[in-house]
């Protein structure tokens, strides 16, 4: 069922697929924290191969190899070459006659359906410019943990509606069966080719889908998800960026405007929340904000979730990996 097979992006799992990973990472989550060992992979190699910066990937990625037994080589954009002196599907014929499994995280989504397609080794996106899958399952498992369950409940996204995030969450809701919007001005709002893909996947689960530019959109929301506003590669886009945005910055008065107590906060990280980052403090400088896409009162607050948030990437990616190139018995789903 999952044994040699790719995770690329969310619409290459069904509803169960995707809803049995969620589990299985609630379930190695708590292996972990009891102490019991898991080495489903002991013996294999991963090839860690990254072309963007990362933090939370990579360090999930290496220790959910190691927790499972097996050895990770990280391999950066100064060690593979990406297509500039060796094309990525002579990359990936070498890779896959070494390694037993790959990650990939950078720019193209063409880059790691070549890797997929030449290698003949289970390949896991941990995010491109178009869609971040690894991401959804850690998201995801920590709404079933918060809340109870994810289907049925109401997650607002908001702020930048045309980058990866806001693409995995809207499609990945969608299968799921969760109510989504997406809160963006019209001109961040995602691509209507990803609108198309949402819409078809709701058919069959009931998700409700609503793309607006209106604030009070966020009235009975269960979850408010953020991003950064400037992706990697779009540095030079902040002032821009700062213009359009500032109205959908998640504060204390846009949670007010859920009208639940309960609603939670979620973000991706890296945050803009605070002065404690170079980057923040020369917006700071030059604009006098003490914060972007979300505001220290809310991050901090008694309703934000995404250091449980970022932990879960671990657990999630270890059920990918585990139930990928493991040889596990796992029923029908």
């Amino acid at each position: 069922m999952f044994q040699g097979r790719s995770l690329l992006k969310e619409i290459d799992f069904t509803q169960a697929e995707l809803a049995y990973l969620i589990d299985f990472a609630i379930h190695l989550k708590k292996l972990k924290q009891n102490n019991i060992p898991h080495a489903y992979l002991a013996g294999k190699n991963i090839a860690l191969l990254f072309e963007k910066t990362s933090t939370r990937t990579r360090a999930a990625f290496t220790v959910a190899a190691n927790d499972l037994g097996a050895h990770p080589e990280f391999l950066g954009p100064n060690d593979i070459q990406f297509g500039k002196k060796e094309s990525t599907a002579d990359t990936a014929k070498v890779l896959g006659s070494m390694f037993d499994g790959i990650q990939f995280r950078g720019f193209k989504q063409s880059d790691v359906e070549i890797l997929a397609a030449e290698s003949d080794v289970p390949v896991w996106n941990g995010l491109t410019d178009t869609w971040h899958p690894t991401q959804m399952l850690a998201d995801f498992m920590t709404i079933k943990e918060t809340l109870g369950d994810y289907v049925g409940k109401h997650l607002v996204y908001v702020g930048d509606g045309r980058n990866n995030m806001a693409n995995s969450l809207l499609v990945t809701s969608a299968i799921l069966g969760v109510h989504i919007t997406i809160l963006a001005p019209e001109a961040l709002q995602p691509d209507t080719d990803i609108q198309h893909i949402a819409a078809e996947k709701a058919k069959a689960t009931g998700s409700e889908i609503i793309i607006t530019a209106d604030t009070n959109a966020v009235k009975g929301a269960d979850i408010i998800y953020t991003d950064v506003w400037v992706s990697m590669g779009e540095e030079d886009k902040y002032d821009e960026r700062i213009n359009m945005l500032m109205p959908y910055q998640v504060n204390s008065d846009l949670l007010a405007k859920t009208d639940n107590p309960n609603c939670i906060f979620m973000h991706c990280l890296p945050a803009f929340h605070d002065l404690d980052t170079k980057t923040m403090a020369d917006i700071h400088h030059k604009t006098g904000l003490t914060a972007l896409e979300v505001t220290e009162a809310v991050f901090q607050g008694k309703n934000s979730v995404v250091f449980q948030e970022a932990e879960n990437r671990l657990h999630s990616i270890k059920a990918v990996m585990a139930a990928t190139l493991g040889n596990l018995f796992i029923p029908t789903v």
